[in-house]
Protein backbone atom coordinates (compact mmCIF):
# COMPACT_ATOMS: atom_id res chain seq x y z
CA UNK A 1 0.00 0.00 0.00
CA UNK A 2 1.54 3.58 -1.30
CA UNK A 3 1.59 6.48 1.01
CA UNK A 4 -1.10 8.34 -0.20
CA UNK A 5 -3.63 5.25 0.17
CA UNK A 6 -2.29 5.04 4.11
CA UNK A 7 -2.76 8.78 3.95
CA UNK A 8 -6.34 7.91 2.55
CA UNK A 9 -7.41 5.62 5.20
CA UNK A 10 -6.24 7.25 7.93
CA UNK A 11 -8.40 10.68 6.79
CA UNK A 12 -11.56 8.48 6.23
CA UNK A 13 -11.05 6.95 10.16
CA UNK A 14 -11.42 10.45 11.27
CA UNK A 15 -14.64 11.23 9.54
CA UNK A 16 -16.39 12.87 6.26
CA UNK A 17 -14.90 16.50 7.32
CA UNK A 18 -11.36 15.47 7.69
CA UNK A 19 -11.79 13.05 4.33
CA UNK A 20 -13.24 16.28 2.74
CA UNK A 21 -9.94 18.28 3.55
CA UNK A 22 -7.88 15.86 2.84
CA UNK A 23 -9.54 15.23 -0.72
CA UNK A 24 -9.31 19.64 -1.16
CA UNK A 25 -5.84 19.41 0.01
CA UNK A 26 -4.95 16.43 -2.84
CA UNK A 27 -7.43 18.73 -5.18
CA UNK A 28 -5.41 22.06 -4.56
CA UNK A 29 -1.82 19.55 -5.75
CA UNK A 30 -3.30 18.28 -9.03
CA UNK A 31 -4.49 21.89 -9.40
CA UNK A 32 -1.67 23.59 -9.14
CA UNK A 33 -0.62 21.18 -11.85
CA UNK A 34 -3.28 22.47 -13.97
CA UNK A 35 -2.40 25.92 -13.39
CA UNK A 36 1.43 25.63 -14.10
CA UNK A 37 -0.17 23.80 -17.73
CA UNK A 38 -2.70 26.22 -18.24
CA UNK A 39 -0.45 29.43 -17.35
CA UNK A 40 2.97 28.41 -19.35
CA UNK A 41 2.09 25.97 -22.10
CA UNK A 42 0.72 29.16 -23.84
CA UNK A 43 4.14 30.29 -24.47
CA UNK A 44 5.46 26.97 -25.91
CA UNK A 45 2.10 26.75 -28.22
CA UNK A 46 3.11 30.25 -29.90
CA UNK A 47 6.51 29.46 -30.45
CA UNK A 48 6.10 27.65 -33.62
CA UNK A 49 3.17 30.38 -34.69
CA UNK A 50 4.29 33.23 -36.87
CA UNK A 51 3.46 36.18 -36.22
CA UNK A 52 0.82 37.20 -38.76
CA UNK A 53 -1.35 34.17 -37.03
CA UNK A 54 -0.55 34.92 -33.88
CA UNK A 55 -2.73 38.41 -33.79
CA UNK A 56 -5.04 37.41 -37.31
CA UNK A 57 -8.08 39.31 -35.97
CA UNK A 58 -11.06 36.72 -34.85
CA UNK A 59 -14.50 36.43 -33.49
CA UNK A 60 -15.29 33.69 -30.54
CA UNK A 61 -18.61 34.19 -29.15
CA UNK A 62 -19.06 37.63 -27.37
CA UNK A 63 -15.14 38.47 -28.13
CA UNK A 64 -14.18 40.34 -31.19
CA UNK A 65 -10.50 41.20 -31.76
CA UNK A 66 -11.91 43.62 -34.53
CA UNK A 67 -13.87 45.45 -32.01
CA UNK A 68 -11.85 45.45 -29.40
CA UNK A 69 -9.42 47.28 -31.60
CA UNK A 70 -11.75 49.63 -32.52
CA UNK A 71 -12.81 50.61 -28.93
CA UNK A 72 -9.11 51.68 -28.54
CA UNK A 73 -8.22 48.11 -26.50
CA UNK A 74 -5.27 46.06 -26.76
CA UNK A 75 -6.30 42.59 -28.29
CA UNK A 76 -5.22 39.44 -29.19
CA UNK A 77 -4.84 37.31 -32.18
CA UNK A 78 -6.13 34.06 -33.57
CA UNK A 79 -2.82 32.55 -32.46
CA UNK A 80 -2.68 33.50 -29.05
CA UNK A 81 -6.36 32.83 -28.48
CA UNK A 82 -5.98 29.31 -29.71
CA UNK A 83 -2.24 28.78 -27.58
CA UNK A 84 -4.44 30.00 -24.43
CA UNK A 85 -7.51 27.55 -25.07
CA UNK A 86 -5.87 24.35 -26.22
CA UNK A 87 -3.55 24.69 -22.65
CA UNK A 88 -6.69 24.89 -20.44
CA UNK A 89 -8.32 21.49 -22.71
CA UNK A 90 -5.22 20.07 -21.96
CA UNK A 91 -4.96 21.61 -18.26
CA UNK A 92 -8.39 19.84 -17.55
CA UNK A 93 -7.78 16.70 -19.16
CA UNK A 94 -4.88 15.75 -17.01
CA UNK A 95 -7.44 17.37 -13.85
CA UNK A 96 -9.91 15.01 -14.47
CA UNK A 97 -7.87 11.53 -14.80
CA UNK A 98 -6.16 12.49 -11.84
CA UNK A 99 -8.87 14.16 -9.53
CA UNK A 100 -10.81 10.72 -10.72
CA UNK A 101 -8.38 8.40 -9.64
CA UNK A 102 -6.05 10.02 -6.89
CA UNK A 103 -8.02 12.54 -5.07
CA UNK A 104 -11.35 10.98 -4.98
CA UNK A 105 -10.41 7.24 -5.53
CA UNK A 106 -13.88 7.08 -7.76
CA UNK A 107 -15.20 4.01 -9.00
CA UNK A 108 -17.38 6.64 -11.13
CA UNK A 109 -18.03 5.19 -14.12
CA UNK A 110 -16.10 6.88 -16.76
CA UNK A 111 -18.44 6.45 -19.91
CA UNK A 112 -21.01 8.38 -17.59
CA UNK A 113 -19.06 10.94 -15.78
CA UNK A 114 -16.73 12.48 -18.27
CA UNK A 115 -19.60 13.81 -20.94
CA UNK A 116 -20.38 15.15 -17.59
CA UNK A 117 -17.35 16.88 -17.08
CA UNK A 118 -16.98 17.78 -20.73
CA UNK A 119 -19.96 20.13 -20.59
CA UNK A 120 -19.17 21.53 -17.49
CA UNK A 121 -15.94 21.81 -18.56
CA UNK A 122 -16.59 23.36 -22.36
CA UNK A 123 -18.60 26.10 -20.20
CA UNK A 124 -15.89 26.89 -18.03
CA UNK A 125 -13.18 27.11 -21.06
CA UNK A 126 -15.64 29.07 -23.53
CA UNK A 127 -16.09 31.45 -20.42
CA UNK A 128 -12.50 31.03 -19.87
CA UNK A 129 -11.88 31.69 -23.76
CA UNK A 130 -13.52 35.14 -23.45
CA UNK A 131 -12.21 36.25 -20.17
CA UNK A 132 -8.49 35.12 -20.75
CA UNK A 133 -8.10 37.14 -24.19
CA UNK A 134 -10.14 39.89 -22.48
CA UNK A 135 -7.36 40.13 -19.32
CA UNK A 136 -4.78 40.21 -21.75
CA UNK A 137 -6.04 43.03 -23.07
CA UNK A 138 -6.76 44.91 -20.54
CA UNK A 139 -3.60 44.34 -18.35
CA UNK A 140 -1.72 45.58 -21.72
CA UNK A 141 -3.14 48.58 -21.33
CA UNK A 142 -2.61 48.56 -17.85
CA UNK A 143 1.16 48.41 -19.23
CA UNK A 144 1.52 44.89 -17.93
CA UNK A 145 2.07 43.44 -21.35
CA UNK A 146 5.16 40.90 -20.59
CA UNK A 147 3.02 39.45 -17.85
CA UNK A 148 -0.40 39.46 -18.97
CA UNK A 149 -0.62 35.86 -20.16
CA UNK A 150 0.57 34.67 -16.96
CA UNK A 151 -1.93 37.05 -14.51
CA UNK A 152 -4.69 35.91 -16.74
CA UNK A 153 -3.58 32.10 -16.77
CA UNK A 154 -4.08 32.61 -13.22
CA UNK A 155 -6.95 34.19 -12.89
CA UNK A 156 -8.83 31.69 -14.96
CA UNK A 157 -7.00 29.08 -12.81
CA UNK A 158 -8.53 30.02 -10.04
CA UNK A 159 -11.99 30.56 -11.07
CA UNK A 160 -11.93 27.27 -12.44
CA UNK A 161 -10.42 25.73 -9.14
CA UNK A 162 -13.30 26.89 -7.15
CA UNK A 163 -15.94 25.72 -9.58
CA UNK A 164 -14.43 22.11 -10.06
CA UNK A 165 -13.82 20.75 -6.38
CA UNK A 166 -17.85 20.52 -5.83
CA UNK A 167 -18.14 19.66 -9.39
CA UNK A 168 -16.20 17.08 -9.01
CA UNK A 169 -17.01 15.71 -5.30
CA UNK A 170 -20.52 15.54 -6.84
CA UNK A 171 -18.95 13.28 -9.85
CA UNK A 172 -16.55 11.18 -8.87
CA UNK A 173 -18.09 9.65 -5.89
CA UNK A 174 -15.87 7.04 -3.53
CA UNK A 175 -15.09 3.96 -4.81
Amino acid sequence: MGKLSQIDKAAEKKGSAVTTLWQFVKFIVVSLGAFVIQTFLPYLLKLPMTEEFLNRPYEFWIYSSEKAASAGMATTGLGLFIALTASNIIAQIVSFFINKEKTFNSSANTKVVFPIYIVFTVALIAFSAWLQPFLVNWLTSKNLGASAIAISGAICGAVQFFLYFPVDKILFHKK
